[in-house]
């Protein structure tokens, strides 16, 4: 409905669409606190044409990265090509080691069980019948934060108490529920029971998992939508003019370390509609665009060309495969010093062989190989930024749960992990090698008025 009512609001005012464009880079100019904005370099997929969109700004609404690992419930276009544009852009993200995980992913497919499910009744046991969440929560049991049911069910798992032949899934009951409250109040879990994993909900289990839902880390803004990064005088909010960041892909940080269910949606509109204020209040009808700079398309063009015309021996199936096998190993719900570790050392690898690419398609009309792999180089820049800023991060917080590390530290660690990423194609000539850099940012403790009374960080208990 809100979606309907948007489009309809856009056709409106006359808002054009770029159906079928893919955005590969952002044009930037200026050096130093000059450095602004000024539009986007994108490939039209219907005839192949490459467009340079010159803009006094531009949003990003990219959404997040969930598909650099290997079960997430998003969609598959969700590969963070925002995010991938701005590290290229020499500009940093925020928070990439806050990766949430929904306990209720179908086994094999990721397709997303809402929490209404355990709301209406549902409940999680393991291979010997228990309903353990009564053990790791007393009080709230099913209905704990996403992150503690995730963490208890990957300790059911790693104990092996996993259901299934490699005991690495577990189930969820709504059999006992009568299949008219189903059919009303959670229209489609039934079908998408029988559809993803052949199960009759009204007559047996559900397997799920713990699967990849939400980014809180992303492209760090202000509370207006501008994106901020560190200044040259060391000015943690200086504003890059130009570019704006909303939704999933920008990092506001209202969710701290862990977002709450359904408040992604009132991000969304909050600072959507925040960045449109400010547009209006910045922008002036009929101002004239500055000149661009010779090389404006350079990089957007380098890149594309790379890749259209890879001659290696690695599909780009096989290397996003291992990419997300990597991250879905080394950095998941629970994350530990030689793990993280060895992560980051394989997604070097990983990363080193993008320079071994092959893409089969030469063509530049409707060329989804090409796309897929542009879309890989922008999930592996932030697989590695994630890696190494949960590796860097020696602390628990939120969803970023240490083993050898089990507390939070809010001496040393209340603060914003902002991470540069130098490189793409694995290090391609001239691309950059993929150094990091990791700096901090203050954490905003307080609200811009005084309705409402400081809250201490507490610990969480059920």
């Amino acid at each position: 409905a809100m979606l309907h009512a948007l489009y309809q609001q856009s056709l409106k005012y006359d808002a054009d669409f770029f159906i079928e464009y893919f955005a590969i880079d952002l044009i930037m100019t200026g050096e130093g606190a000059d450095r602004r904005c000024v539009g986007v370099i994108a490939m039209c997929l219907d005839d192949g044409t490459i467009h340079r969109f010159r803009a006094h700004a531009v949003v990003l609404a990219t959404g997040g990265y969930g598909r650099c690992y290997y079960t997430a419930t998003s969609a598959h276009t969700c590969t963070g090509d925002g995010g991938g544009m701005v590290l290229r852009a020499g500009l940093p993200l925020q928070d990439m080691e806050f990766v949430q995980f929904h306990p209720t992913g179908i086994y094999g497919a990721g397709v997303l069980i809402t929490e209404g499910a355990r709301g209406e009744g549902g409940y999680l046991t393991n291979s010997e019948g228990e309903r353990f969440m009564e053990r790791y929560a007393p009080s709230a049991k099913d209905l704990a934060s996403r992150d503690v049911v995730s963490r208890s069910m990957a300790l059911e798992m790693r104990e092996g108490r996993g259901v299934g032949a490699d005991k690495d899934h577990i189930y969820l009951h709504l059999d006992h529920i009568d299949p008219k409250v189903l059919a009303e109040r959670l229209p489609g879990i039934t079908e998408s029971g029988k559809i993803f994993a052949g199960v009759d909900l009204t007559r047996e289990p559900l397997p799920v998992t713990p699967t990849v839902h939400y980014n809180m880390g992303g492209i760090p803004t202000n509370y207006h939508g501008e994106v901020v990064t560190l200044g040259p005088d060391g000015n943690p909010d200086h504003v890059v003019p130009g570019l704006y960041a909303a939704g999933e892909a920008g990092c506001v940080s209202v969710h701290g370390a862990n977002r709450l269910g359904s408040n992604s949606l009132i991000d969304l509109v909050v600072f959507g509609r925040a960045i449109g204020h400010r547009l209006a209040e910045t922008m002036k009808p009929g101002a004239k665009h500055d000149a661009l700079p010779a090389d404006s398309a350079d990089l957007a063009l380098t890149r594309l060309d790379h890749f259209r015309h890879a001659k290696g021996s690695l599909p780009t199936a096989r290397i996003r495969e291992d990419m997300q096998k990597t991250m879905q190993k080394h950095a998941a719900v629970f994350r530990d010093t030689e793990t993280l570790a060895a992560g980051r050392k394989h997604l070097a690898e990983v990363n080193a062989s993008m320079q071994d690419i092959h893409v089969s398609d030469r063509s530049l009309i409707w060329n989804s190989d090409l796309i897929e792999t542009l879309e890989l180089d922008n999930l592996m820049a932030q697989a590695s930024v994630t890696m190494t800023s949960a590796d860097n991060r020696k602390e628990s917080r939120g969803a970023h749960a240490h083993e050898d590390f089990p507390e939070r530290d809010d001496a040393n660690w209340m603060k914003h992990t902002v991470t540069w990423f130098d490189g793409w194609g694995g290090g391609a000539k001239g691309a950059g090698r993929g150094e990091m850099k990791i700096d901090y940012r203050p954490v905003h403790e307080y609200t811009l008025t005084d309705d409402i009374e400081y809250i201490k960080p507490k610990k969480r208990v059920y």
